[in-house]
């Protein structure tokens, strides 16, 4: 008896405690649509307060632009740069040539975005084999070069810098209204897309490689293409921010275009979203703004509050 017992309890299956895997919750949907209302609200701003409250704006809907697209950069695939002002001067000067050949300054934000991710192209084949301290040096170096090109370039006004043309036919209220709606749709795209591209397999992903590239790539993660989708999203929102700038400025000068300051700008700003009070409260209240991966939760205790019948009474 006892030796049956024995075999029967060493064949037996081990217990498996189910867990119940969700990728939403009713938290993040309410933070959500809360963020939609915001945006709303954002957008019938100048009609109800007019130019005061736009430049502030501006300026803060260009840092949540730049920081949303550095931290898909460095937060999630682990590439930390110090170069991304490249492709903001890239962007601006863009931005400068589509306007002088006719096209709408405000059309040319889309075309100055697609020229900083075209441009960004054949720079990740080289800073892309890097990784770490060495990757965040070459793309300082690369970011260097090409406000020397653009010095060195007459026809960009060299040192001196140039004046975005095209805009002449816009009083400054309307100039400035639009700007700002340009802004916030940059904005916008920048976060949503952000939000809706980490939600896919991309964001697993690029987690993996971000903590570990050379166990990711054993788990058959292809590094190389999460590394230079990152990339090159990144280049692209950044261009389109150098437009934004250069509509702002109205001018478009090598020492500013290019200047580390942006790079310093999008660093600190995810820090403060990730370990300040938004990060705080993020923290304790189980959501964040960007509510994405997977929430694992534990199987609820049986019970009548569970609806799961309890253990049966022995004895």
């Amino acid at each position: 008896m006892t030796r049956d017992t024995a075999i029967g309890s060493r064949d037996a299956e081990p217990s498996v405690t189910p867990v119940e895997v969700s990728r939403w919750s009713r938290t993040a949907s309410a933070f959500t649509g809360a963020c939609v209302v915001a945006v709303l609200i954002l957008a019938v701003l100048p009609y109800v307060v007019g130019g005061p409250a736009e430049q502030p704006l501006i300026t803060l809907l260009t840092f949540i632009a730049m920081a949303s697209l550095w931290n898909l950069l460095a937060g999630f695939s682990g590439l930390t740069s110090f170069g991304q002002q490249a492709y903001i001067g890239v962007g601006a000067y863009a931005l400068y040539l589509v306007a002088a050949h006719g096209i709408n300054p405000f059309g040319g934000i889309v075309l100055a975005a697609l020229v900083a991710a075209v441009v960004s192209l054949p720079v990740s084949a080289l800073v892309l084999r890097l990784s770490g301290g060495y990757f965040a040096v070459a793309t300082l170096v690369v970011a260097a070069t090409f406000q020397i090109i653009a010095t060195l370039s007459p026809s960009v006004g060299g040192t001196t810098g140039v004046s975005v043309p095209g805009l002449a036919g816009y009083g400054d209220v309307l100039r400035e209204a639009l700007t700002y709606w340009a802004t916030l749709a940059v904005a916008v795209i920048s976060v949503a897309g952000v939000y809706l591209l980490v939600r896919r397999t991309f964001g697993l992903d690029a987690r993996a490689v971000g903590s570990d590239p050379v166990a990711a790539a054993s788990s058959g993660v292809r590094v190389g293409r999460i590394r230079l989708l990152a990339y090159l999203v990144a280049a692209g929102g950044a261009g389109a921010v150098g437009a934004l700038i250069a509509l702002q400025t109205l001018y478009v000068e090598p020492t500013s275009a290019f200047s580390i300051q942006y790079s310093v700008d999008m660093l600190f700003m995810v820090l403060v979203a990730s370990r300040g009070l938004w990060g705080l409260a993020s923290e304790r209240l189980g959501w964040s703004l960007l509510p994405v991966g997977y929430r694992v939760r534990p199987p609820a205790p049986p019970g009548p509050v569970s609806g799961r019948p309890g253990p049966k009474p022995t004895g």
